[in-house]
């Protein structure tokens, strides 16, 4: 039974956890917390020397302290090379690489890479969904990898 959840973790897939790195208040709140916009910053996980750099609403208010309120669906995102990029191997089309919460139930806040062989970039979108409804507000950024940087797809 240990051998068959081991293996059930090995499929889950590989995602970034985000590093908060600071906020702005952009609502004063009597009650809990104000309303914010929020920056953080995670690494790809399958491209070392890549870091992407999200910024996003944070709802505040009694709603927001409890974790019960939904925040706006609105982002952007910028990634960069912080660092020698190297590839973990081929990668995905398209592939998650971050994902986090952003309500109490079925909301989340995505950030996607996809792969552009012909000028050998990688592209990183972000957008909110939500169950039944989700939001076209997106943003997109690319990261051009170094000449000689062999981008193998999968």
């Amino acid at each position: 039974m240990r051998l068959f959840w081991s293996s059930c973790l090995l499929l889950l897939p590989l995602a970034a956890q985000a590093e908060l790195i600071g906020s702005v208040d952009t609502a004063f709140k009597l009650i809990g917390p104000d309303h914010k916009v929020i920056v953080e910053v995670f690494d790809d996980p399958k491209v070392a020397g890549v870091a992407c750099y999200l910024s996003r609403a944070k709802t505040g208010g009694v709603s927001g302290a409890l974790g019960l309120a939904e925040d706006k669906a609105e982002a952007s995102i910028a990634c960069r090379q912080v660092g020698e990029i190297r590839l973990g191997g081929p990668l995905p089309r398209q592939e998650e690489v971050f994902s986090e919460k952003t309500s109490i139930l079925f909301k989340r806040q995505r950030v996607v890479r996809m792969v552009d062989s012909k000028r050998n970039a990688l592209i990183y979108l972000t957008y909110s969904d939500r169950l039944i409804d989700g939001s076209p507000k997106n943003s997109v950024t690319a990261v051009p990898l170094p000449p000689g940087t062999a981008l193998s797809v999968r």
